[in-house]
């Protein structure tokens, strides 16, 4: 209790630490807004201090015309041509202060500025410029002076913002695209080009509240037996490290498809309350040269900072193969590379990490010799097909959620589906409520479950098949020999349905129900 106490204690700790900005060390941590807040609060300094007020722009129609006076009553002190563009008109000082500029020309503070230009206004052709000058000197030939000067300025800060903003763009939108990227981890494809070495691994941890446990797992007690043994470990290592044990680094669950592997993996990591990376060996790969080999020490890497954990490979087989076999010459072969970091991490475990691997595959018999090999996956688990009592107890795994008759006998039910797997078990009771509900039933009764087997095991039946009656006799002998010569012979199995109903590419069947013997006769 004062360990979690503390662990506790800590985690608000770091909590706080995140929420004031601050990292582990206790140093503000770096964030790009404070860069950009630097740039906006001197951006308006700079504003700020430019206190004269910028020139009032008019046309130059405007100013050929006196719309402010400055022309008749001789308040022009210079003119300043910049740039050969545009020409900037000083008003005396002494004039400033009038009612006409008053208002035009005041700051943002409050005080009337005397320092020029005061006008500005774009004067097209230099020549067409020089002739309304002149012009304008016969129409008011006292008091003003309209002699104009040539002026060249350089605008640093356009210049500045003239190449540093296409780069500021470009970097910006860099940045967002490698953050969209790096937010779609678990996408996979062209959106996580920019972490394919990145493990694509499931994590089930305590807040992902993984509810399976060995009580949801029907049958496979053999299998749930040799298991316990690492629930065991996991839960308290010390029991067999005093003694100087050492548990296997790897298991590798081997059966038939839909026996229950992956279900009895996640168990396992139910019961032990550990963390479950789950992946598939697929996964691994990718079109990318060395990308498998990252993934795998990018999920060992997770694998050893959330100590004691289960890691657990599907369908290992997809990476797991046997090197040799047909070798692709004059290319790198990325499966064996992966294959090979996937040993390498394997073997380099220490004996108290509390890492388990699992893995799990139907075909043990194309796994590389090193794999197999004590150190890494030295424990193998056999997982058969269901025998008639262990798929009595799946169906009633299956059964509680669903509305079934109470007269529905499940041993019947379990003599009827002889090498059903635990999935096609589940898919038989689905395809039952399926069809007791398209009939409008209130309760799935024993009926729809046998429609629902026909229907996995013969395929859909086809009502609409037209049939000759010649046809239809022909059919018909030809099954009730089946069932005649079954009849007559001894060691046959026994007769279930015989049927001329077309199903799937069948245009009729005979099926028998076959005794689970684990010797044959000829």
């Amino acid at each position: 209790m004062a360990e979690d106490k503390d662990k506790n204690k800590d985690q608000n700790i770091k909590e706080k630490k995140n929420t004031m900005g601050l990292n582990n060390n206790g140093k503000p941590k770096f964030n790009i807004f404070w860069v950009y807040g630097v740039i906006a609060v001197t951006l308006i300094g700079l504003q700020f201090m430019n206190v004269s007020p910028n020139p009032k722009e008019i046309q130059r129609g405007e100013f050929i015309n006196d719309k402010y006076g400055m022309l008749k009553n001789n308040d022009i002190e210079k003119i300043i041509v910049v740039n050969k563009e545009n020409a900037e008109i000083f008003i005396k000082k002494d004039r400033i202060e009038n009612e006409r500029y008053k208002e035009l020309f005041k700051t943002s503070f409050t005080s009337t500025s005397k320092e020029g230009p005061h006008f500005i206004f774009n004067i097209g052709d230099i020549q067409s410029f020089d002739n309304m000058i002149n012009e304008l000197k016969i129409k008011y030939p006292e008091g003003n002076s309209l002699d104009y000067s040539f002026e060249t300025r350089q605008n640093y800060m356009r210049d500045a913002l003239g190449w540093l903003l296409p780069i500021v763009i470009i970097v910006a939108i860099w940045i967002f695209i490698f953050r969209r990227m790096a937010k779609s981890g678990g996408a996979g494809g062209g959106g996580n080009i920019f972490n394919v070495g990145k493990s694509k691994a499931q994590l089930f941890d305590k807040e992902s509240n993984i509810k399976i446990d060995f009580k949801d797992v029907a049958g496979l007690e053999e299998a749930k037996i040799e298991v316990q043994e690492i629930v065991d470990f996991l839960k308290t290592p010390k029991k067999y490290t005093d003694l100087g044990g050492k548990i296997p680094k790897g298991v590798l669950l081997v059966g038939p498809p839909g026996t229950g592997k992956t279900l009895l993996a996640k168990a396992v990591a139910g019961e032990a309350n550990v963390p479950f990376f789950s992946m598939s060996g697929s996964d691994f790969v990718e079109m990318f040269v060395g990308v498998g080999a990252s993934r795998v020490r990018d999920l060992f890497k997770q694998a050893k900072e959330k100590a004691p954990c289960i890691i657990f490979i599907d369908e290992i087989d997809a990476i797991g193969r046997a090197r040799g076999r047909n070798p692709n010459w004059g290319a790198n072969d990325e499966r064996e590379n992966t294959l090979n970091q996937l040993l390498t991490e394997m073997d380099g475990f220490g004996n108290n990490v509390g890492v388990i691997i699992m893995g799990a595959t139907n075909r043990a018999d194309i796994l590389d010799k090193a794999l197999m090999r004590a150190g890494r996956f030295d424990r193998q688990i056999h997982l058969e097909l269901p025998d008639i009592n262990e798929r009595k107890d799946i169906f009633g795994v299956h059964l509680k959620p669903l509305k079934i008759d109470e007269k529905l006998d499940l041993e019947f039910l379990s003599k009827q589906t002889p090498g059903f797997s635990g999935a096609d078990i589940a898919n038989v009771c689905n395809e039952a409520a399926l069809i007791a509900a398209r009939k409008g039933k209130k309760f799935i009764e024993r009926q729809d479950f046998l429609d629902a087997i026909d229907r996995i095991v013969g395929g859909l039946e086809r009502k609409s098949k037209i049939i000759t009656k010649d046809e239809k006799r022909t059919i018909a002998y030809h099954e009730s020999g089946h069932a005649t010569v079954s009849w007559l012979l001894e060691h046959a199995h026994p007769l279930v349905k015989v049927t001329i109903i077309p199903r799937g590419r069948a245009l009729g069947a005979a099926w028998y129900l076959p005794e689970e013997r684990q010797i044959t006769t000829r």
